[in-house]
C-alpha cells in the first residue's frame, strides 16, 4: 500500500511496496515536465504513467493498464500549483482537487486527519507510516520550485 499527501506546499510520499507479503524500498513522486508526480497502485502501471507524465501527457497517448482490475492513481502538482488526481484506467482524464491538502493511498485517511490538524505532508506520511503497516520504508519529499 501506499501514503501520498499533498500540504499545499510539498508532496510526501513513503516508500514501502509490498508484493505477494513481500516489502521493497521504492520511490513513489517524481519530478516532471508536468510537475511534481506521486503514485498510488500497481507499479508495472505507474512506471508507464511516469513515462507518459515524462512526455507531456499526451492524451491520445495515455497508457492504459493491461490489467483491468489493477492500475495505478496519480496525484500531479503542476508548475502553476493546480492539483490534479488521475484515478484509475480513466483514459487520461483527470479531476482538479480545490481542497487545500489532499492524500491518496492505504494510509489516506490518517494522512488527511493529520493535515486537517494542521501537520505537513511529511508528518502526514509519518502518522500513516506509524498507523498503517502497509505503510513505510523510509520518505520521500518534493516542493515546487
Amino acid at each position: 500500500m501506499t501514503i501520498i499527501a499533498w500540504d499545499g506546499k510539498t508532496l510526501a510520499a513513503d516508500k514501502q511496496s509490498t508484493c505477494a507479503g513481500h516489502a521493497s524500498t521504492v520511490t513513489k513522486i517524481h519530478r516532471t515536465q508536468t510537475g511534481l508526480v506521486g503514485f498510488a497502485g500497481k507499479a508495472s502501471h505507474a512506471r508507464a504513467l511516469l513515462e507518459w507524465f515524462n512526455a507531456g501527457a499526451p492524451l491520445e497517448r495515455w497508457p492504459a493498464s493491461p490489467d483491468r482490475d489493477n492500475w495505478a492513481d496519480a496525484i500531479v502538482v503542476c508548475p502553476s500549483g493546480e492539483v490534479r488526481e488521475y484515478v484509475g484506467n480513466g483514459g487520461g482524464h483527470y479531476e482538479l482537487v480545490e481542497d487545500a491538502f489532499c492524500a491518496m493511498g492505504g494510509g489516506r485517511d490518517y494522512a488527511l486527519a493529520a493535515m486537517y490538524l494542521g501537520k505537513s505532508a511529511r508528518e502526514a506520511v509519518e502518522v500513516a507510516c506509524a498507523l498503517d503497516i502497509t505503510c513505510g520504508m523510509g520518505i520521500d519529499t518534493l516542493e515546487l520550485e
